[in-house]
């Protein structure tokens, strides 16, 4: 399932830069973080669900290369972002 848009426009005005920022790597990262979140609870009740396991595995490994990205270009936002969202690593 999709985030609603009321969620998303919430994530955008968090962690976006400017007022018309959505694609930053701060929101992409943010958004990922959120379909995570609700994919692993998915995934606890739903145990036998192994395409939506297979979607979290491409999420995350999207997430982690973004992570990468953001802490080579700038180390600062990078822990800035992870320290917000609670991601490991």
């Amino acid at each position: 399932m999709a985030l609603d848009s009321a969620k998303k426009q919430e994530i955008i005005a968090k962690y976006g830069r400017g007022e018309n920022d959505t694609g930053s790597t701060e929101v992409q990262v943010a958004l990922l973080t959120e379909r995570i979140k609700y994919l692993t609870e998915h995934l606890k009740i739903n145990k036998k669900d192994h395409s939506s396991r297979l979607g979290l595995l491409k999420l995350v490994g999207q997430r982690r290369r973004l992570m990468r990205y953001l802490r080579s270009k700038d180390f600062e936002r990078y822990t800035t972002i992870k320290e917000a969202l609670g991601i490991r690593n």
